[in-house]
């Protein structure tokens, strides 16, 4: 399996620590998604969608870790019942507000997301496809689950 990146995430953290770690977090956060040229026509029609669905590299985690102590609880996880980076593959996920497209250059809001990160892939966010309609479980999460908008980055993960 071989997977390239396809553009850069740029946003207004130059650092790890300080970010937030989720895009509920970044509220008003301003970033743009560049992706290589040469990939533009695959933009087509992406202008009609509200928000997008961003996979990318999270290419500073230094380590992977299958138990992980998060942001938001003082125990440790197991990673995938987390969102840390320090998962097997690397892969982040975070669905941001699009407000504009030009070109290869896409405007995005609510970023959480490194600048310089790696973009694997763009996907329109669609509420009937991505909301479960069944009741939902958020597992450990539900002691805290408006921390997420005042959490923030450290280097646990680098």
């Amino acid at each position: 399996m071989q997977i390239e990146s396809i553009g850069a995430i740029h946003s207004p953290f130059k650092a790890i620590a300080d970010m937030p770690i989720q895009p509920s977090g970044a509220k008003g956060q301003l970033g743009r998604i560049e992706l290589e040229p040469k990939l533009a026509a695959g933009l087509t029609d992406l202008e009609g969608f509200s928000h997008i669905i961003v996979l990318y590299y999270f290419h500073c985690a230094g380590k992977t870790a299958l138990t992980v102590t998060p942001f938001l609880d003082p125990e440790p996880h197991g990673v995938f019942a987390t969102r840390a980076p320090t998962r097997p593959n690397h892969i982040g996920l975070s669905v941001l507000k699009l407000n504009a497209i030009d070109g290869n250059i896409l405007q995005v809001e609510n970023i959480d997301i490194l600048d310089g990160t790696p973009l694997l892939d763009l996907k329109p966010y669609v509420p009937e496809f991505d909301q479960p309609n069944e009741d939902i479980r958020t597992g450990w999460i539900r002691k805290n689950p408006a921390g997420v908008q005042t959490a923030r980055s450290d280097q646990r993960f680098a």
